[in-house]
């Protein structure tokens, strides 16, 4: 029984055949959990892409106003919801604001509205990018954050927190007017 044993092990270690099978076995789970995360990578990087596309498209909209009703921001925040498509716009906030420099090198928010967060006091001061605009010039800026939950939450266990400020100056005036 025992040479009988001796032999089957003896053949078992010699035959080739099961060799791809068991590195196959080692390696299958490895590529799969790759797979997965990568995907799963890939899924939050276009939702953070989006999102910094939603900041862009309101700014650009917005500067290409000569003045804005609080009814047309509300349109443009949806417009930004259709932008994140196919991501659930639910967690998607978003802010735009007129911004002016003063005389005193102060920069001013001129008005605000958002969606989802708070809008900026007008009056109240803001800090921007030094040499973006100069004293009496005005600027528009949009603001955008998205809470990115993984559907699988296999490598972002928790939400993950996007966030884009945009930065646009006015096209056809000096500085968009806002109107309720």
């Amino acid at each position: 029984m025992a040479a009988r044993r001796k032999s089957l092990f003896a053949r078992l270690r010699d035959d080739p055949r099961g060799v791809s099978a068991v590195e196959f076995a080692l390696l299958a789970p490895v590529m799969i959990a790759f797979y997965f995360g990568l995907a799963e990578f890939c899924q939050g990087y276009m939702a953070q892409k989006r999102m910094g596309h939603v900041s862009a498209v309101v700014a650009d909209l917005v500067a290409q106003s000569d003045s804005i009703r609080s009814s047309q921001m509300t349109d443009m925040f949806r417009v930004g919801d259709l932008v994140m498509k196919p991501f659930s716009s639910t967690p998607l906030k978003q802010r735009a604001s007129s911004l002016t420099r003063d005389t005193n090198g102060v920069v001013k928010v001129d008005w605000s509205q958002a969606s989802g967060m708070a809008a900026r006091n007008a009056g109240s001061t803001v800090v921007i990018p030094d040499g973006l605009i100069e004293n009496g010039e005005s600027v528009i800026m949009t603001e955008a954050t998205y809470d990115y939950d993984s559907p699988v939450d296999y490598l972002m266990p928790s939400v993950t927190r996007f966030s884009q400020t945009y930065y646009l100056r006015p096209r056809t005036v000096d500085k968009v007017g806002y109107t309720n």
